[in-house]
């Protein structure tokens, strides 16, 4: 069936409701009873199943199938009846289900979906209207599952422009390269610890799907990932979007990854692959920073995050970590602190700088992609792990200027870095403009760890917003007031004096 403008009929209807108030409200509303249909549809999978002997933590009456179908008989609940029973019984009885303690994952994601959700409409006439259309999609029908993937990538493209932007939605075409380039193998654990929608976490089951040959293969791909997600859209998204790629349990913590002490982390809380696109941009308060060493305490999320990234990352594991220009370049204390124990202890073999418009039209931050092993490289320099980074720039595909929302990042535009990545060499034009270059880990450690190089042409960058200006130049001051700092002390100390005789 023809589904592909379902998300705008379903904007259209609820355009007409005194409850909704924007597309924040839209998106949250829609996506609660999409998780109830995916939900209701595993639910028939699982009772077909006679190994499982499932029975429903969801009471009869308000299971999708009984309450949401119209059978066009008159007798499907609308207006104030529909209203009075989603508000009055279902999301009070879903929020507080009594659930015993040894309760599969898959129930317990009922009540932990519900119970930082919230129902708006106000028009029961209207809400049925959306049930019904979302009713419309049967997923127990092959075409169907796979022509959801199109709409739901339009729920998370809309939640951008909710003014969310570059919180939840990776563009498909990064977190497939990523995924393709770190090669997961059935039988490793994958992790995002920011995993918002769960880009990062389905790209990895779609590339392990094809490795499965025996019944024990699905049984090690069913918890082949494990996601982390703080807010509560995002983290109903993407329970549904597991769900939709037929996983049985989502592995999916509702938490705040930043909240724990990473001195606490053991070994059985490591991963063999790490795949993320950490918020950047963010601060975070004192209670959160204490929980990091104390050379690494920044106040920006991304820097904390690259550092719960090594402490979570198996011996022998690989990461593929999209960070901002900032960490690049950024020369302040924590930041060098992080960055030094990154090639002392890891192998920080390749750095890929994206182009800045990759986001756009919802930010125009510069971003990369760090790729790092935890393994000692061969012939690394004696104290460190790295022996060379690559550094790789991917410039805009021809004919484009920039990638916009109707002209999006795809697959195909990361061929050239695929290319290079198997025969690589340095690109470096006659007039000096690095486009790949290799630097062993004493040239960096030189540059003071500025992770900086092979940028993008002065000429070809584009003008940023004055609010991502004002937090670029910041960033570059810091870093700047840094290097003097340092440069003061050093110079001291050969004199042999201090500020105070001076």
């Amino acid at each position: 069936m023809a589904i592909n403008n379902l998300v705008k009929r379903l904007q259209n209807i609820m355009r007409q409701d005194a409850g909704i108030s924007g597309d924040a409200q839209r998106i949250e509303q829609m996506t609660w009873m999409f998780f109830l249909k995916v939900y209701d549809s595993q639910e028939e999978n699982w009772e077909f199943d006679d190994t499982r002997n499932y029975k429903s933590i969801i009471p009869e009456p308000l299971r999708w199938r009984n309450w949401a179908v119209d059978n066009n008989d008159g007798k499907a609940k609308t207006g104030d009846e529909l209203l009075e029973f989603v508000n009055e019984e279902l999301f009070p009885t879903l929020k507080d289900l009594q659930l015993p303690q040894n309760a599969p994952k898959a129930q317990w994601i009922v009540k932990e979906v519900f119970s930082d959700i919230n129902q708006y409409m106000k028009n029961g006439t209207l809400l049925r209207q959306v049930v019904n259309v979302i009713d419309e999609i049967d997923f127990s029908d092959a075409e169907d599952r796979h022509m959801f993937g199109d709409i739901y990538e339009g729920i998370l493209k809309d939640l951008q422009s909710a003014g969310n932007a570059g919180e939840f939605y990776t563009p498909r075409a990064l977190t497939d390269f990523i995924v393709a380039t770190l090669k997961p193998k059935l039988g490793e654990k994958m992790a995002d610890f920011t995993s918002g929608t769960g880009g990062f976490l389905t790209s990895t089951l779609n590339y392990l799907e094809k490795q499965k040959k025996t019944p024990q293969d699905e049984m090690t791909w069913q918890h082949s990932v494990l996601g982390q997600e703080w807010k509560p859209l995002p983290y109903l998204l993407s329970i549904t979007n597991l769900l939709v790629h037929q996983v049985d349990e989502p592995n999916i913590i509702h938490c705040d990854s930043l909240g724990e002490p990473v001195s606490s982390i053991s070994n059985k809380d490591k991963v063999d692959i790490i795949a993320m696109n950490p918020p950047y941009g963010g601060s975070t308060d004192a209670s959160v920073k204490n929980n990091f060493p104390s050379d690494m305490r920044s106040s920006e999320t991304a820097d904390l995050f690259m550092v719960l990234i090594m402490k979570k990352l198996r011996q022998g594991g690989r990461a593929g970590v999209i960070i901002p220009d900032g960490f690049l370049f950024g020369t302040d204390g924590a930041k060098l602190a992080i960055k030094t124990a990154m090639l002392k202890d890891f192998n920080v073999h390749t750095i890929i700088r994206l182009p800045g418009s990759i986001f756009s039209p919802y930010t125009s931050i510069a971003t990369n992609i760090i790729f790092f092993n935890n393994e000692e490289a061969e012939g690394a320099p004696e104290g460190y792990h790295t022996k060379d980074v690559w550094f790789y720039r991917l410039d805009m595909p021809e004919g484009y200027k920039h990638f916009s929302k109707t002209k999006p990042m795809k697959l195909e535009h990361c061929q050239p870095i695929t290319d290079w990545w198997n025969d690589r060499k340095e690109i470096i034009s006659e007039n000096g403009d690095e486009k790949s270059r290799k630097f062993n880990v004493q040239e960096l450690i030189d540059l003071n760890c500025n992770f900086d190089q092979c940028k993008f042409p002065k000429e070809e960058e584009e003008i940023l917003p004055p609010a991502e200006l004002l937090r670029e130049y910041y960033q570059k001051r810091k870093s700047l007031d840094a290097e003097i700092d340092r440069t003061l002390n050093e110079i001291q100390k050969i004199l042999g004096i201090t500020i105070e005789n001076v």
